[in-house]
């Protein structure tokens, strides 16, 4: 297939730059665009597609299902959606689920979890401390939640009822803390901003917060969880339990998928107090069904850690035999600091050499390969990386 017989492109809504070049097939950890060219991808859709580009399971799951049942409507259970919500369940410290489509959609239901238990259990409060530099979606409850830098101009008015803490820093929360604080909300690593992880001296100083005030701690897993840090969810490693936490991307493989997960305690959501259209279709469960089990088959998780770390120690070689900054992250979720901001440059010329890498700010980059990424492709990646750090630093 020609490009010249590919549909005009200026009917989409220019809401981000794109890259002249259109993705026809995946396979695994790589893309074809149009001309037949293909390109390694660490990106895999920001952390979606954990298991690779069409992954095999998770076609069968959807084709089976597909001629099966897709949408009877949420208004009645559907067995893919049990399937899926009892393993979330067995193997997370969570005790109920609500499906939805996207990560913001997850994050906006915990939003309104966190509003209803307060209206329940303290007074009304309904404020919820995030941070600066965070990430939680594009609704406007979610933006306003966000601490990305520029949003706070865009599509006023915002959202009330959010307050930014600080990473890291535990009297920057503590000072925020007042009677309308109903909950404090956060990535375990910040994504966008650049691969910042929570560390676990915070996390836990941030449980003692809660526990001690009354408040919900409300994870944000929908880039961390479905195994991208090395264990099936990010507060495993962190010493911590969440009251609620999301998930998304990962959860998928590629198709849109999330999950609002909650404890007990604050499930407290009322008949019609939350719901949609699509929510736990089984079209979509069955893909989930079909991820979760082959991240929890036997060996999956160790290997994908043991692939994180070898990619981790490449890019720590890169840096050093360049003299660029600091490699961080967990699992197959890294960043590299540049040094400088090259990182558009960087990202342009990879993809010109058939690699594509993502660089949320100018100054680094970030890494989401799939998990079940091989060696020899780490390899060939680096290849690719190294020769285009060498032109740019030249």
């Amino acid at each position: 297939m020609q490009t010249a017989q590919m549909p005009p492109t200026d009917n989409l809504m220019p809401v981000t730059h794109r890259p002249d070049v259109i993705f026809v097939r995946g396979e695994g950890a790589y893309l074809f665009d149009a001309r037949g060219r293909r390109y390694l991808d660490w990106m895999q859709g920001w952390a979606v597609n954990c298991l690779g580009h069409a992954a095999p399971v998770i076609a069968h799951a959807l084709a089976q299902q597909a001629t099966a049942l897709i949408n009877p409507s949420p208004a009645f259970y559907n067995l893919p959606s049990l399937e899926l919500s009892n393993l979330l369940i067995q193997h997370s410290c969570l005790d109920q689920v609500f499906f939805a489509s996207s990560g913001a959609e997850a994050n906006e239901g915990a939003i309104k979890l966190a509003r209803k238990w307060g209206e329940l259990n303290k007074q009304g409060a309904f404020e919820i401390i995030t941070f600066d530099n965070s990430y939680h979606g594009r609704t406007l409850a979610t933006m306003s939640a966000s601490g990305k830098p520029g949003w706070e101009h865009l599509f006023a008015p915002h959202v009330p009822g959010f307050h930014k803490a600080v990473l890291n820093d535990l009297d920057s929360v503590r000072r925020l803390i007042h009677a309308g604080t109903v909950a404090i909300m956060l990535e375990p690593i910040q994504g966008e901003a650049g691969v910042i992880p929570a560390t676990m001296e915070f996390m836990c100083g941030l449980r003692s917060l809660c526990d001690e005030h009354g408040l919900l701690l409300i994870l944000d897993e929908v880039q961390t969880g479905c195994g991208r840090t090395g264990s099936l969810f990010a507060y495993e490693q962190l010493g911590v339990e969440p009251d609620i936490m999301t998930l998304g991307k990962g959860l998928g493989g590629g198709v849109p998928l999330s999950a609002l997960l909650a404890k007990k305690f604050c499930s407290c959501f009322e008949m019609g107090d939350q719901g949609g259209t699509y929510c736990g279709n089984p079209l979509v469960c069955a893909a989930g069904v079909a991820v979760m089990h082959s991240l929890l088959a036997d060996g999956f998780l160790g290997s994908s850690r043991v692939k994180g770390e070898e990619l981790a120690t490449a890019l720590r070689a890169v840096a050093k035999e360049f003299g660029l900054g600091e490699v961080r992250g967990a699992g197959m979720l890294l960043a590299l600091e540049l040094g400088g901001n090259d990182g558009t440059q960087v990202v342009k010329l990879a993809r010109e050499a058939g690699l594509l890498l993502n660089a949320p700010r100018p100054h680094l980059l970030r890494f989401m390969p799939a998990l079940n990424t091989t060696s020899s492709e780490i390899a060939e990646g680096m290849e690719i990386l190294r020769q285009v750090i060498r032109t740019v630093t030249q």
